[in-house]
């Protein structure tokens, strides 16, 4: 994120990754990027066949839904290819941000021109996977450049951000197949699912490019030429599947019409988690450390499994089904750590807050990317942390420095500290849940494109560095059909004692628009008086002042009065509990009853 003394006109709807290439590094990140390159090197073949195997399967999904098209339209080979659209794709471009481009690319695919609406559907979700593995393609092809620091880190990002998209985009496609019948088959996937996966795509996209944007040179125009028209590409996507399940949709925000429950009233067995808590998931939540099964134990003095973090990530096994319970005991850990997208289901927890502390000191005038420095980061579906301590100690003079980055979908941070100054907390994308955490920083420390609710939780502004302002949050939701925010849902926004003790020359504001369509919602949460009372701040004059959604609804303090709020155009004090309850677990980020199985007291109206 950027700091308020560096902040210009150019940076209206883009963030600063790090400084450039010709920076000065330690010999410890020029070994680590040595490393990576190595590895990225080792991992090209096995990244390529797997590409292969996807693409074959999207090309053989096409292949049917080819011929099934034809046994509807009559006999014959498959026409040459049409250059005019047929009235199903020009009506299903009208609905999309880059009509021109939609018919463009949909009149070159293989059974468009005599597909119906729903069948476009699919076969744009196909169409758009194919582009963004040949991107993978191409872009692993230049592995073996010469690169600085930052452009290897940004390079790398990339590699994995495009990984993660191809099976996110994989994942869609299967959900969106239409069988013989003209159902969908949904593999156990509803569309709350793939519009999670298809709105995480276009923010993979989004940081790949913010990556970039900080470096110049030849591989940055490479990736610029194969990441070409895909960010309209898969924007046309989303809104081709996002107007195709449309219903009673409020700016954007999904509404589980197809199995909602009516969740506000539901009763909790034992008086912390709801009933259809499996007894097998409470035990495991409410027990003490000690007192836990754990699969593997990491400990710093020997007595474990592992002594260090990594090994024990590295042990778990692959893509599990299963929860795979990793116990820290107590003590420093100084790692960085990552938990990949093939490493499922996997939780950890620690001997508390405090207790159990993961630290590490990346920032971006070490030659990393804002993405890459992240002390914990994880992309692997169903990541569970709990108890624990997460660390970034970089402080507030090397500005971006991550303490917790997730991007994993269904993931839980449940009793966590989040402890950095800029930028410590990355949501980055899917569907996250945050209970009872501590989050401490400073410059838009809790930030990203995720779909998020923190839910009794504490905020805490530090004291920043002279002539900044700090700014808890800055969403950067890029598209209006994009299912992502950030909600705070019976939350305490207070200051720390520095903070405290000189609140008159730090102001603090409840958030500002990293990108064009951001949306924060804060709801019955105590504000101290260190918020300023105009509430939100702005990225850039008047950039998405118009197009953002910034929301407050019945919160209370000093710093929770409305009288002098922004009159941005955007912004609104929400009366109404039809429309605060839509940022609320239950219909925020509920979808296919994933909350329930972690074990996870919530709330999932608005009833506290």
């Amino acid at each position: 994120m950027v700091d308020y003394d560096r902040l210009g006109a150019s940076e209206s709807s883009s963030r600063i990754s790090g400084p450039s290439d010709a920076t000065t590094i330690s010999s410890s990140t020029a070994h680590e990027a040595a490393d990576a390159r190595g590895s990225g090197k080792r991992k090209l073949l096995l990244l390529l066949s797997v590409l292969s195997v996807i693409l074959l399967s999207a090309s053989a999904v096409s292949a049917v839904l080819v011929i099934r098209s034809k046994g509807r339209g009559g006999v014959g080979s498959e026409p040459i290819i049409k250059k005019k659209p047929t009235q199903a794709i020009s009506r299903t471009c009208r609905r999309t941000r880059y009509p021109g481009l939609c018919v463009d690319s949909l009149v070159e695919f293989p059974g468009a021109l005599q597909a119906g609406e729903r069948d476009l559907v699919h076969i744009s979700v196909n169409m758009t996977l194919q582009r963004v593995g040949r991107a993978f393609y191409g872009a692993s092809a230049i592995a073996n450049l010469e690169m600085g620091s930052l452009t290897r880190t940004a390079y790398l990002d990339c590699l994995e951000l495009l990984e993660d998209s191809v099976d996110q985009l994989a994942q869609s496609l299967t959900a969106v197949t239409t069988t013989t019948g003209g159902s969908r088959s949904r593999s156990g996937t509803g569309d709350e699912d793939v519009l999670t996966w298809l709105s995480a795509a276009l923010t993979n996209h989004d940081t790949c490019t913010e990556g970039l944007g900080g470096v110049n040179g030849r591989v940055k125009d490479e990736m610029e030429r194969e990441l070409r028209d895909l960010t309209e590409l898969m924007s046309n996507c989303l809104a081709i599947f996002a107007s195709s399940i449309s219903d009673e949709d409020f700016s954007g925000v999904p509404i589980q019409n197809r199995r909602r429950r009516l969740l506000s009233g539901i009763p909790a067995e034992d008086g912390v988690f709801p009933s259809w808590v499996s007894k097998r998931d409470r035990r495991l939540l409410q027990a003490p450390a000690p007192a836990l099964r754990a699969d593997i134990i990491v400990s710093k003095d020997g007595n474990g499994t592992y002594k260090t973090i990594g090994e024990a990530i590295k042990a778990a096994p692959e893509k599990s089904t299963r929860r795979i319970v990793i116990y820290i005991k107590a003590g420093r850990y100084d790692e960085n750590l990552k938990v990949g997208r093939k490493k499922t289901n996997l939780m950890f927890y620690g001997d508390g807050k405090g207790k159990t502390i993961i630290a590490g000191g990346r920032n971006v005038f070490q030659n990393y990317t804002t993405f890459h420095t992240a002390t914990f980061a994880a992309t692997g579906a169903g990541f569970i942390l709990r108890d624990v301590t997460v660390e970034n100690w970089a402080g507030p003079g090397n500005h971006q420095a991550v303490a917790l980055r997730v991007g994993a979908d269904h993931a839980v941070v449940f009793r966590c500290n989040v402890i950095g100054y800029q930028d410590s907390l990355y949501v980055h994308s899917q569907r996250q849940f945050f209970r009872e955490c501590d989050v401490y920083g400073t410059v838009d420390f809790i930030f990203g494109n995720a779909a998020v609710v923190f839910q009794n939780c504490n905020l805490y502004a530090r004291k920043p560095m002279t002539m900044q302002k700090n700014t808890v949050t800055a969403q950067n939701r890029k598209d209006p059909n994009q299912n992502t925010g950030i909600s705070i849902h019976n939350c305490r926004i207070l200051a720390t004692p520095d903070l405290e003790a000189a609140k008159s020359s730090f102001p603090t504001y409840l958030g500002r628009p990293w990108k064009l369509y951001s949306r924060v919602v804060y709801m019955m949460s105590y504000m101290g008086d260190h918020i300023h009372p105009a509430g939100w701040l702005e990225w850039n004059s008047t950039f998405a002042l118009d197009t953002l959604y910034y929301g407050e609804y019945m919160n209370y303090g000093p710093g929770g009065a409305v009288g002098q709020r922004v009159k941005w155009p955007g912004y609104r004090v929400i009366t109404a509990p039809e429309e605060a309850s839509r940022f609320t677990v239950g219909k925020f980020i509920y979808g296919s009853s994933w909350l329930p199985s972690t074990g996870v007291a919530f709330v999932a109206g608005l009833s506290v």
